[in-house]
Parts: C-alpha cells; structure tokens; sequence
C-alpha cells in the first residue's frame, strides 16, 4: 500500500525522486565519528549534503566523494527524525531527499486505518461450545464495540444456525473475576448443550505492523475498502507540502514560490479529501446494507 500511496502522490510519471542503489551492504546501526557508516552508492551525481532514504530508514549525510561514490553518515545521522535504523542489502533503492518517505507514508496509512475504524467498523466472528451449567462466556482479547448477531447450530442433519435472540454482552466485565480488560455474554435462550455457539461482533481495524502483511487478512476490511484507505493517507501527506515551501527557507524558495503561491497545495488536498469523504460514504452504507441492525431482547 505504501507504493500504491506513493505513485498517487507522484501522479504516476510527472514528479519522481531521484535514486540510485547501494552496491555494498550495510551492516551497522550507529554511526560513531570514529567508525562512520560509509554507503557506497552506484552513484552520487544527485547525492548532497542532507537527508537519504534508505530502505525505510532516513540518514542525514555529512559529506560525499563523487569520486569513490561514497556518502558518510553524520554521528546523529543514523534514524534520523525518529526512523528506526535498520541493515540494508546490496542493491537497495536509496532515494535523496524524498518528497514523501516510506515511514511517513506507512504512518499516514495506519492513521487513516485507526480514524476511519471510528466510523466503518470490522466484522469478525468468534465461537465456543455450550455448556448447560453455564451461562456467562468470556471474550477476552477480542475487542467487542458491539455484537450482531448469535447463533447456535441445530442438532441433526438440517445443519441450521439457529439465532439466539436474547443474551446480555458486558463490554466492561468485573476485572476481580474475569481480568483486566475482560468482556462477556451471558446467554438466556434455550440452547442443546454441547452445540456450537457462533458470535459475529463488531470490532476497530487492526493497523499493519510489517510489510508482508496483507490488507484484508490485517484490517479485517474488505478489498473494496482499499482506496479509502490509499485516499486518506495520499490527503494527510498532501496536507504537509507547502510548509516544505515557506518562503523563510531560502531565496531559491521565494522564486518558486512567485510561481506557486504559498497555499496552492491546499487545492489538491481538498479536492482529495472530498473523494475521500464519498468513498468512506458508500463504504458506510454498503456496511449498512449488508449488516442491518437485529432486534434482541433482554430478560
């Protein structure tokens, strides 16, 4: 998702970083001034004094040698502006002074995967087996805003869930008892004991921890959901452009900025913020649509 973000934001062929490749690995994290990380590069045509992308790790450069094609990394270099320092591979991608870096792409995906779980919540499913001693199940570790719906399976070959329609949820269950964090149901209708009891339940999108990991198995959202998703991030990122461009920066930025007024970013930004918004909207009512509210009763 991280490089679907990316080539919206470059608008696929118009605005690209300048790269090139490490043709030596690094094997370090720290970059001491009496043992600096060296990176040996394929090139340094665009390398300068400041920031490069490593992977997904930002390093500041102190200085460079267009003749050995070497950039040494300053002291406070490694994991520059909070980036976790990491190792690299012969023939990773380096990018000079990204527009927008991996790491604040991956963080603009999983804030909008926490803001939007506000609003289009996650369906996911749970299941214990009924003991007619018992009335009251824990729920533990499931993070339960609401329950949709339950059910039990019928006995005999009609294999036919059958819905319970009374039951309580406890959402704040008595810590002394169950533990910090519990929550449980208490279940009030007739049910066969030993049956299987299936609980659908609503619950917030869980945020991607590594890159392997994939949108719907992670979130818990459905592949249609994807472009909102890509939609927030690419808005959020937009958000930050012209403060890159304040005229207090250098006189070079004033001439730009004579020919992009200071602000023109915000254009962009809405207009994507408004797509933004309708797309979250349809996801909203097809949620809605495919989950309707059930009527229960209490005791």
């Amino acid at each position: 998702m991280i490089d679907e973000v990316l080539i919206n934001l470059s608008g696929y062929t118009y605005q690209q970083d300048r790269s090139t490749y490490l043709t030596a690995a690094v094997t370090t994290l720290t970059s001491p001034s009496s043992s600096p990380t060296i990176l040996s590069l394929a090139s340094t045509d665009s390398v300068g004094k400041g920031v490069l992308e490593v992977g997904e790790e930002l390093m500041w450069v102190d200085n460079f040698d267009r003749i050995a094609n070497t950039a040494t990394v300053a002291p406070y270099g490694r994991g520059y502006l909070g980036t976790d320092a990491s190792t690299a591979a012969v023939d990773t991608k380096v990018t000079i002074s990204p527009i927008f870096p991996r790491y604040v792409v991956k963080k603009a995906i999983n804030d909008t995967i926490r803001a939007v779980g506000t609003q289009l919540m996650v369906i996911k499913q749970t299941t214990f087996t009924f003991n007619a001693a018992q009335s009251t199940y824990d729920l533990s570790n499931l993070n339960i805003e609401s329950i949709l719906t339950v059910m039990w399976q019928s006995v005999g070959p009609s294999l036919e869930w059958i819905r319970v329609s009374r039951y309580d949820f406890d959402p704040l269950a008595e810590s002394g008892y169950w533990g910090a964090g519990s929550q449980t149901i208490t279940l009030r209708d007739h049910i066969t004991p030993g049956r299987t009891v299936k609980i659908m339940y609503v619950t917030q999108p869980e945020a991607f921890t590594s890159n392997s990991q994939t949108f719907t198995t992670q979130t818990g959202y459905p592949e249609s959901a994807r472009d909102v998703i890509t939609l927030g991030a690419g808005y959020r990122l937009l958000a930050y452009l012209d403060p890159a461009r304040a005229s207090q920066i250098s006189p070079q930025a004033d001439e730009i900025d004579a020919k992009r007024p200071f602000g023109s970013s915000n254009n962009a930004t809405r207009q994507l913020f408004a797509l933004y918004q309708q797309r979250l909207r349809e996801e909203i009512s097809a949620f809605q649509g495919q989950y309707p509210p059930r009527i229960r009763f209490n005791r």
